[in-house]
Formats: structure tokens, sequence, C-alpha cells
């Protein structure tokens, strides 16, 4: 009963977000989207127009015009505010955080989950509360757009301001940052609100970013009117952000989702996955790897945990893949689950296969459009290898590999040639980022809805919930060559492993900036 009144509390008070709060935002040069050439070490940025960082308060609207000139890369103090509701937040955090260490060398960072440490409650059992409902989906579907909303919006930025607003304003001022960059939809609201107070009291502008770490969808959260400058990864939350909160364009940088580091290393290294070149890297992570170069490699993922019907899907990919005649390699990233790990290394193989004949097929797919809406070239395909499976072929060579926690993820994903995961949006950026096509298995409604659009309206894969439907499709793109070729261009095309770096070299040229105005 107690937890049953805690969520209720939380689906009432827990988000904070935007309510009209004039501020001057940053006009950058030009436009809202950065070029990707920027250099590496970070543009110097010069204001053009002495502003005192004394008289900026929430009604100033005189704001230095920067322009590029040279390189200013001095150490940073950044402070990301996030939580560890999904790792996605985190990763993204620091994989910025890798890229300031790079582009300022000598800066110091911090992540601050303002909520847990500096909260009262509902805020403080935010994560808890998360974890129990992103593993009951419709409960966490019922909770997600029950707050997607202007009026909870409204009384949560009043609560959380009455009930944290001293506490977090403290937290944030006990740093001294330069920049404050939120990678969470829930520390926008109100920690810009006592940045911007903090920059009165001290008498310097600190500029406020946000990096949204969602793909396809995001909560309104989000997205503030009034921060320094807003970066999304698609088009669609673009129109989100002027739609919901009137972001204005020049304010909005249209990026890829900040992903690892390794991963702009490898894609660096393999260029086109599809060219002679890109085959023999991929051959040479394969032995790397100690996994077999004669076969096509299929990696399955179901997040950090090893969560999801991982095991009945390998079940089914082993016996689809047998069936049709296709020697493959099974990676299974098990996560933390160990039991899983140890269960397929134990396995018995050839009662899987023997079973696997017996049961039919569990027709579980909740959202049947999206089988309309996959590309033409995937439905074609699917048609083929139907009518091959009716002509006479041998048994398939199948090997399956259990995996635990994966820390050369970049490297697997280059091995591979098929993604099988849920449509987290961390997991598809990596994908693209390297030209991997992907088969999406599940998603947590609300926010991850969208990463599914963007997969099959970008043609780089596929959404399917059914195990031996997933299976069955997985065996036919491996027996099309064309097919994966063509995917393997649009994830490239859709892919951006060098987000990171440009957003963080953007950060920090308009940081360094403010810095130039508050030293005048």
């Amino acid at each position: 009963m107690r937890a049953a009144i805690g969520l209720l509390h939380l689906l009432l008070v827990l988000i904070p977000t935007d309510t009209i709060f004039a501020l001057a935002s940053n006009q950058y040069a030009s436009s809202g989207r950065i070029a990707f050439n920027i250099n590496r070490g970070g543009a110097q940025a010069v204001g053009t127009e002495r502003t005192s960082a004394t008289t900026l308060n929430s009604a100033s609207n005189s704001i230095p015009v920067f322009e590029s000139s040279g390189n200013d890369n001095r150490p940073l103090r950044v402070l990301f505010l996030s939580a560890d509701t999904g790792g996605g937040h985190r990763a993204s955090a620091e994989s910025l955080a890798k890229q300031f260490l790079l582009q300022y060398p000598g800066s110091t960072y911090e992540l601050a989950d303002l909520w847990t440490d500096h909260g009262v409650f509902p805020y403080t059992n935010l994560v808890n509360w998360y974890t129990h409902m992103s593993a009951h989906p419709v409960l966490w579907r019922f909770f997600y757009y029950a707050t997607n909303n202007k009026l909870n919006e409204l009384w949560s930025n009043i609560h959380a301001k009455l009930m944290c607003g001293k506490a977090i304003k403290n937290r944030i001022k006990s740093f001294d940052p330069d920049v404050v960059v939120s990678v969470h939809p829930t520390m926008n609201y109100l920690p810009l609100r006592v940045t911007r107070s903090i920059s009165k009291d001290v008498g310097k502008h600190i500029p406020f970013f946000t990096v949204v770490t969602d793909l396809g969808s995001a909560h309104c959260t989000w997205f503030e009117k009034n921060v320094n400058k807003l970066y999304v990864a698609s088009d669609r939350l673009i129109k989100r952000a002027r739609r919901n909160k009137g972001t204005p364009k020049a304010n909005i940088v249209l990026t890829g989702l900040p992903i690892r580091h390794g991963f702009a290393v490898q894609a660096e290294n393999m260029e086109d996955r599809t060219s002679e070149q890109g085959k023999a890297y991929q051959n040479k992570m394969k032995k790397e790897l100690k996994l077999n170069t004669d076969k096509p490699m299929i990696l399955v993922m179901g997040g950090g945990e090893g969560v999801g019907s991982l095991s009945e899907i390998v079940d089914q990919l082993y016996s689809k893949l047998s069936l049709q005649g296709v020697d493959a390699t099974i990676c299974v990233v098990c996560g933390r689950n160990e039991k899983l790990k140890e269960s397929l290394e134990s396995r018995d193989w050839a009662s899987v296969l023997e079973e696997s004949g017996k049961k039919p097929g569990k027709r579980r797919r909740l959202l049947n459009f999206f089988k309309r809406r996959r590309s033409k070239k995937i439905d074609e395909s699917v048609k083929r290898g139907k009518k091959r499976m009716q002509e006479p072929h041998s048994r398939g060579n199948v090997d399956v590999v259990g995996l635990g926690f994966v820390t050369n993820m970049p490297e697997y994903m280059v091995a591979a040639d098929i993604l099988v995961s849920k449509a987290g949006p961390g997991t598809i950026a990596e994908a693209a980022s390297v030209g991997l096509p992907v088969m999406l298995t599940s998603f947590l409604p609300g926010q991850e809805a969208g990463n599914v659009d963007v997969v099959l309206e970008s043609g780089f894969g596929d959404y399917c919930e059914d195990p031996p439907e997933i299976a069955t499709e997985v065996g036919f793109w491996l027996q099309d060559e064309e097919l994966m070729k063509s995917m393997s261009v649009a994830a490239t095309k859709a892919g951006h492993p060098y987000a990171a770096d440009e957003i963080v070299s953007d950060i920090g040229s308009q940081t360094v900036a403010w810095m130039k105005v508050n030293e005048k």
C-alpha cells in the first residue's frame, strides 16, 4: 500500500521542467546547426560586444555574438546533471566528459544526481521507482504519458522549487562550475533557474546546455526555451522542441547522440563496412575476438543487465539458422546475468533444434503496423527467403558464444553483421555509427517508441517481438547480400560517430567565450 501511495505521489510531482522564465540565450553566429568539421581542439570564441556578467539577469538580452578565432583550450570545470534511470544518461555524460578531457586538457568534471542526493520525497526515489516501472512496461507507459503534459509540468515546477530549490542551488554553487550540462530530462527547469540565480550572485555568467539523450521520442521535460543551446539527435526532436516550448531555431543544434569515443575510432578505422577494406577490417576484429572469420556473426543484446527474452531469442536463432542452412556465430551479451551465460554454455543444442519444430510460434507483436512500415527492400527479401525455404538445402553450422559484461562493445559491433537488441537509443546510435543493421525486439513505451520509427524510416533494420519470426527474418537477411549492403549503407548515413566530439567543441567554445566576457 505504501508503495502504491508513493508511486501516486511520484506521478503528481516527480518531473520538473519549463515554465516561462525569460533569460537571455546565446545567439551563436549564423545558425543553430554547427558544422561538423570543427577543430577537435575547440575553437576560440571571441565576444564582439562587451557585456558585464553582473548585468545578466532574467530580463537581459544583451548577449555577445561569438566568432571562431584560433584555439583556446583552457581547462574547464564541467558539472554534468544526470540520474541512473537507465544506463544511457550516464554513458552520454561519460562520452562527453572524455571529450572535454581530450579537447580541454586539465579539465575537471563531476556527475551530479541532484534529486537522489539533494531532493526530498518523492524525488529521492526516482532511480528505484524507474527500475521497478521499467520492468513493468504497462505501469511505465501509464506513468510516462500521465506526466507528459503542461499541467504536470506546472505543478511539479512549483513543488520542486519550493521543496528542493535551496539545496540544489547550494550543490551547484559548491562545485563552482564554468559550465553546466544536463543529460537528463528531470535536470533542466530547476537547475537552469538556480544556475542563472548563481550567475547573478557571483557576478559571472555560467552557461547551461541540455544534451537530449533520446533519439526519436522525448518527454516534454527535456525542453527548456532558455538554455544556451539544446542538442538533439533527430529532426523529430527539433519539431518537438519547437512545438512544445517554442525554442528558437538558433538555439537548437542537430547532432547525433553522444556515444563512446571508441566508436569514432572504430568507424574511422573501418570506414565503409561494405568495401573490401571494411570487410578486411571486420575480419581483423573477428580474429582479435577469436571468432570464426568464415561465418557471419549475430550480436544479441538485452541491455547491460542481460534482461529481456534473450534465452528464447537465442534458441530460435540457433534453430532457424540451422534449418535454413545458414552458417553463423551467435554472440550473446548476457551482461550481469551469470545464470544465462552458464545456461548457454551447458545447453543441449541438439535438443533445442528438435524441440523447435514442436512448439508453435507465439504471435506476440503488439504493434503490427510496424511491419507495414518497414522498408520495401526488407519486405521483398523476406518473400524471397520464404521461397528459398522450399528448396533443398543442408543444415547450417551454428555456434553460440555467451559473453558476460562487455567492455569492448565497439570491437564487437564492428565484428558483427547484424545486431539483435531492444530499442535503446544509445545502442541504436552505436550500431549506426559503424554501419551495423539492427533487428529490434522490444522497446520501453514512451521515449523508446520513436527509436523504432527512426530505424524503420532510415531503412537499416526492422522491428519484431516474436522470437521465431525474429530468427527467421535474420536468417533471410544473411542470405541476401544486396539487402545487407543496402542496410549497412543506410545505417552509416544515419550514424554520427563524432557527435560527442562536435558537441563538446561547440559547448567548449561558447564556455570559453563567456569566461572571457566574465574576465572583462
